[in-house]
């Protein structure tokens, strides 16, 4: 089929969008930490029965300890801190806003993978992030694109910022870590598990944004007395939170990063990527219609200005 890689691309451009505006929805009814332990543990359970139906073990025990240490520390550092910044930025500036930041994990990425294993940093890419930087800068400025009506705060900035620093840091760490799971397995075996492979990684990493999600839940219902904090029941007796927890699931770490990862294998990784990227631009009518976030034409500007910085990245 022609254009397979660039039609799955689009289709997870419109899953990330749905994942955002879902999880912006299920955030507000019942907080990030219950919504990201209920997210974090059917996730793993979805990789885990995907993991155990091909290859006969819940558990990616073939892994080796290297791949372990490095995609349980990409759990912590993308699920668990950059996630917990991206939901908290849907609750202060939305997630329009909050995705727009986003635009800024592939300069991230591009500045770790040079830190932590060499990859060359060309100006190509520091035009790049400029670029993107400027798309950022032009549509956060727009005092009347938010649900208020008032501007991005700065708390609201710094959660983005956090949030796509989290995934940029995340993904190298995951590569470091796939590197050492595919090193660890013979040919044949390897090419049995080419499919389950990056949900047998994502598996891993679940388990660590589950386990620091859960920790801090009970740390949190601990200090405050009365059980200020909603219990994780409460997600059960919300109709509407448990529909956008399983959209969030569905077209977030479970569906959405297996069709990015298949994406790639059709299609070049800068096209892509490329396609991807366009969830800024995607997110804009839907959140009118959902959160009342006003359409303006420097939002648009904006979107599109952060959109052509991340495909540069990809023509380097």
């Amino acid at each position: 089929m022609a254009y397979l890689g660039e039609f799955i691309s689009l289709i997870v451009a419109v899953l990330w969008t749905a994942s955002a505006l879902s999880a912006e929805i299920a955030t507000k009814r019942t907080g990030v930490l219950v919504l990201n332990v209920w997210r974090m543990g059917l996730a793993l359970a979805a990789c885990s029965l995907l993991l155990f139906f091909s290859t006969g073990h819940p558990l990616p025990l073939m892994a080796g300890g290297q791949a372990w240490l490095w995609l349980l520390l990409s759990g912590f550092v993308g699920y668990f801190l950059g996630d917990w910044c991206l939901f908290n930025s849907y609750l202060v500036i939305g997630s329009r806003f909050g995705q727009l930041f986003m635009t800024l994990a592939p300069a991230f990425t591009a500045f770790f993978a040079w830190v932590m294993i060499g990859q060359t940093l060309s100006w190509f890419t520091l035009l790049a992030m400029l670029i993107t930087l400027l798309g950022i800068g032009v549509a956060v400025t727009d005092k009347k694109g938010t649900e208020s009506g008032h501007p991005v705060t700065f708390k609201g900035v710094l959660l983005g910022i956090g949030a796509a620093l989290g995934q940029g840091l995340g993904l190298v760490m995951s590569k470091i870590g796939l590197d050492h799971f595919t090193s660890n397995i013979e040919g044949t075996e390897l090419s049995d598990m080419g499919f389950v492979l990056p949900f047998a990684s994502n598996l891993i990493r679940c388990i660590a944004g589950l386990i620091c999600y859960t920790g801090w839940l009970m740390v949190s219902r601990a200090r405050h007395a009365h059980g200020a904090r909603p219990p994780l029941g409460s997600m059960l007796r919300d109709r509407k939170a448990m529909i956008a927890l399983c959209v969030t699931l569905v077209s977030g770490p479970f569906l959405g990063v297996g069709l990015s990862l298949a994406a790639v294998q059709y299609t070049a990784a800068g096209i892509a990527s490329t396609i991807m990227a366009t969830t800024p631009i995607l997110i804009l009518l839907p959140s009118h219609w959902l959160f009342g976030q006003r359409i303006t034409l420097r939002a648009i500007v904006g979107a599109l200005i952060s959109c052509v910085g991340v495909s540069l990245f990809f023509m380097v």
